[in-house]
């Protein structure tokens, strides 16, 4: 016991060294003086909890391109401090970096100190104002939040470094160029009981010397932006909500060109002929008419859209939608039903123009505690009009060939899913599950459906389960049917699936086996088979204390193909306290 508790003294004071010599000083907390007698009485004024976790992956097989070990060192801690103070600390390490430079690290270490209702998170953290400004994205430095219960206003703050500089390297075929780029950003929140008002702020920038090599040959340049944004939420009503969000994103692609002056009075903005400006509207409309609930929907996002405050942004399209949901028999059916509509193009300026209806619909019927059931419905109809700029040039009249060029695709899906469960005088439980899913798509030309263009997947599932109560020990079996068809070709997979587990040791051990057997055929003819075996083997010793072990085994049979397999073992430990 000693041994275990100088270790875990030790992995204490090495993640709180790690972490706060790789993050900003920690400011002093405030703490309550009018109970400080109370909490000095205490026995336990500090408390510490948390966890070490460490995972290795050894390969073996036919596949070259996965690496032969994979490893990851996780850790987290937790002191709290009068029950008033939490000070989180945590880790994470892997060689999936080893040798490439990225301009987000895979490692990532920070702490989350927090006291009553203020936190904040310091070092590799990430943090969300809004989809239009700020939206996840990892950043190195230090967050703020402030959201005290009984008062309207609620603020979050971040300031660091969004991107580390990443040279060029020639030798790193692929390898990622980016500019040292920092960041700030504010939101407010403030809420009554009739109305929220917030508003978003994000200015980010690159250092165009943190480079020692210009990449402009690779159409990268140190780029500048502020993003703003607005929203208003209004209780018109006991049962009418209307919610508007606006966005504003004032992008600069390269920061080195002169600059220009702007009437905007904005003193975060600037401009030069590289800047463009962007616009997002969101609004919706939500109200409750007994058990009826009814919702409108619409959006708006620019074309080319982006921040320096997000991963990934979807733009260039506009969308209403609507919803209703209402349950029904004593709330045991429920229904709810969406539909929507969007086009893309909004300035006008492609060669093609993509309008989308979707409709989707959900009905879940649990008539008793031992049966549920549910059916889902969606439909999908893409309509894309291609006009090529030789349409126009040379056709000798207006009417002329309008429809040469459009064409349509349909898609619908239908999902059914059936449960039963039922014990007998708790000695053994028993689960039946079907499934049936079905989807058909095709794309329609001239009113016609385009041949070959057709297809239709259907997927059959059935699995049961039988737990032995008294012994742990559980079984089971299912299997599985896929038919495709399509382009003239019929393909089938099907093939069944059998598993068994057991506790030992007390419920001290779980042991369990399953394997999978899967063959293809196309048009009649067979195609290839796979054949799956997997162990597994869980052991929790000394109350903290858990391991595992799991050994995959896949063999694949291609007629054209030589006969590949692979080994995958993996090994994990974790210790919590």
């Amino acid at each position: 016991m000693d041994k275990v508790r100088g270790l875990k003294q030790l992995f204490i004071y090495c993640l709180f060294g790690v972490s706060m010599s790789s993050t900003l000083p920690v400011c002093a907390q405030q703490v309550r003086l009018d109970n400080l007698k109370e909490q000095f009485s205490k026995k336990n004024l500090f408390r510490i909890n948390g966890g070490l976790a460490a995972n290795g992956v050894f390969y073996t097989g036919d596949n070259s391109s996965r690496q032969p070990f994979m490893w990851v060192i996780s850790g987290n801690v937790n002191i709290s401090i009068y029950d008033q103070v939490n000070l989180p600390f945590s880790c994470n390490f892997n060689n999936l970096g080893n040798g490439y430079n990225y301009p987000t690290l895979p490692n990532r270490l920070s702490i989350h100190p927090s006291y009553k209702w203020v936190t904040a998170h310091i070092g590799d953290v990430s943090m969300s104002f809004s989809p239009y400004t700020l939206s996840g994205h990892q950043f190195t430095g230090a967050g703020l939040e402030l959201k005290p219960e009984n008062f309207p206003l609620k603020a979050q703050f971040m300031f660091g470094r969004l991107l580390k500089k990443t040279e060029y390297d020639s030798l790193n075929f692929g390898g990622i160029v980016a500019y040292k780029r920092m960041g700030y950003g504010v939101k407010l929140n403030y809420e009554k009981e009739k109305y929220l008002l917030g508003i978003s702020i994000l200015h980010a920038h690159d250092d165009p010397e943190s480079l020692k090599w210009k990449p402009d040959s690779l159409q990268i340049y140190p780029q500048s932006n502020l993003a703003l944004s607005g929203e208003v939420t209004l209780k018109l009503l006991d049962n009418l909500t209307v919610n508007v969000e606006y966005g504003f994103s004032s992008l600069t692609r390269d920061m080195r060109l002169p600059s220009v002056k702007t009437d905007l009075g904005i003193w975060l903005l600037t401009r030069n002929t590289s800047t463009v400006q962007y616009h997002a509207l969101k609004a919706g409309v939500n109200y409750l008419l007994k058990k009826n609930s009814i919702g409108l929907g619409y959006e708006r996002i620019d074309p080319d859209y982006r921040t320096l405050g997000g991963y990934y942004f979807t733009n260039d399209f506009e969308n209403f939608t609507f919803n209703y949901a209402r349950p029904f028999w004593k709330d045991k059916i429920n229904f709810s039903m969406n539909v929507g509509m969007q086009h893309d193009n909004l300035n006008r300026n492609k060669t093609e123009q993509t309008n989308r209806w979707v409709i989707a619909a959900n009905l879940n019927i649990v008539p008793t505690d031992k049966l549920n059931c549910s059916v889902s419905y969606s439909s999908f109809q893409s309509y894309t009009n291609i006009r090529s700029q030789f349409d126009y040039i040379n056709a000798t009249n207006k009417y002329e060939n309008q429809d040469t060029l459009d064409f349509t695709q349909l898609s619908q899906n239908v999902n059914v899913n059936i449960g039963y469960n039922w014990a007998v005088e708790e000695v053994r439980s028993h689960n039946l599950n079907f499934n049936l899913s079905f989807q058909e798509a095709a794309d329609k030309r001239g009113g016609i459906i385009a041949p070959g263009s057709a297809s239709r997947f259907y997927n059959l599932a059935a699995s049961y389960a039988l737990l032995f109560v008294p012994s742990a020990i559980q079984l089971t079996a299912s299997g599985n049917l896929t038919y495709n068809k399509m382009a003239g070709m019929e393909m089938i997979t099907w093939g069944p699936n059998l598993g068994a587990s057991s506790k030992f040791l007390k419920n001290k051990m779980t042991v369990g086996v399953s394997s999978s057997y899967n063959v293809s055929s196309n048009s009649g003819i067979r195609t290839g088979s796979v054949f799956n075996a997997r162990g597994n083997v869980v052991m929790r010793f000394f109350k903290h204390h858990t391991a595992n072990i799991s050994v995959v085994y896949q063999n694949r049979d291609v007629p054209v193909k030589p006969v590949a397999s692979d080994f995958t073992t993996t090994l994990n430990y974790a210790y919590s306290f």
